[in-house]
């Protein structure tokens, strides 16, 4: 049995997937497969992604298909006892693996949480969101269950590339990417987090998130379209496991913020196109179950926002009643 699977997908990632692949080849811990999806690239990443000769890597070619079901093409056909995944545009540090695998396997982790650290134009840097500030020192040196994070719950980083999970605890709980939108790593992060039973931390610098034009998150474009549709997938996950109850009050604020940050950030020109978005879904959210939670759980400025667009025709005249 392999001790670590590593799902690396990648479109177009020519001008860093060969770093991110080395990254993984030249870890302290030499028991891995590394899983490439090569999600329908027309650049030169086949070449690249060819050039290496190592029995260690398995290699998936699909149709451009997104992120989240390249993401669920490498599970499927994973065997290690844990997972771990990687962006074509970042890097692990050299004991990754090792520290990882090793701190989730001796304390029988369902999900172990690691540091990232930025890097940016040959700088690195930290925050708190990476660095687990959250988690304060009573977190340190021992499992916990995520009920004993709801406070905080809202402010641990989402992203699938700060974790190692364990593949059986995965596979018992079904446990997918939502496919055709991007923000994949949200809904993914609060299903499994919530289900797992034995989680931990680990206070270090485990992996480099590179910043740069072409990153999901720091282009605010036509991706952020899909802060609704993710929202969506968010709130059922809540309802249909029955924990809409014990979390609503910060999951709904936390709904209604994504688009709305979105919006106010968005390229222009994508603007009465989330607007339309977020409409329709606010539309849906009056006729249903739910209304009033929001009109009784939401602080003055989302309720604001909420009531804005509710009350508006159009996105011209909800800019008016925002004001």
């Amino acid at each position: 049995m392999t001790s670590v699977s590593i799902i690396l997908p990648v479109f177009n990632g020519e001008k860093f997937i060969k770093k991110a692949i080395e990254s993984v080849l030249n870890q302290s811990l030499d028991d891995f497969e590394l899983i490439i999806i090569n999600d329908g690239s027309t650049d030169s990443t086949s070449d690249i992604i060819n050039s290496f000769e190592d029995n260690r890597i398995r290699i998936i070619n699909q149709n451009n298909k997104g992120p989240g079901q390249a993401r669920n093409n490498g599970l499927k056909i994973a065997s290690g006892d844990y997972i771990m995944f990687l962006d074509a545009d970042d890097w692990f540090c050299e004991d990754a693996l090792e520290t990882a695998y090793f701190e989730a396997k001796n304390n029988n982790a369902d999900i172990s949480i690691f540091q990232i650290i930025k890097y940016f134009n040959g700088q690195f840097s930290q925050n708190d969101w990476f660095n687990l500030n959250n988690f304060d020192k009573s977190f340190e040196n021992r499992v916990f269950n995520p009920h004993e994070c709801k406070d905080f719950l809202f402010d641990i980083s989402v992203s699938a590339c700060q974790k190692i999970f364990n593949r059986k605890f995965l596979s018992k709980i079904n446990a997918k990417f939502p496919t055709g939108i991007y923000f994949e790593d949200m809904p993914f992060f609060f299903y499994t987090f919530l289900k797992a039973q034995r989680i931990s931390i680990i206070k270090k610098h485990l992996y480099v998130r590179q910043k740069h034009d072409g990153s999901i998150t720091e282009s605010v474009d036509s991706k952020f379209l899909d802060t609704v549709p993710a929202g969506q997938i968010l709130m059922d996950i809540f309802i249909e496991n029955g924990w809409y109850d014990m979390y609503k009050f910060d999951l709904l604020a936390f709904k209604i913020n994504g688009p709305r940050y979105a919006l106010m950030a968005i390229e222009e020109k994508y603007r009465k196109d989330l607007y339309t978005l977020i409409k329709n879904d606010y539309e849906s959210i009056k006729s249903g179950p739910y209304y009033s939670d929001y009109l009784e759980n939401l602080g003055p400025v989302k309720k604001k926002f909420f009531s804005d667009i509710l009350k508006s025709e159009n996105y011209d005249d909800f800019i008016k009643k925002s004001r």
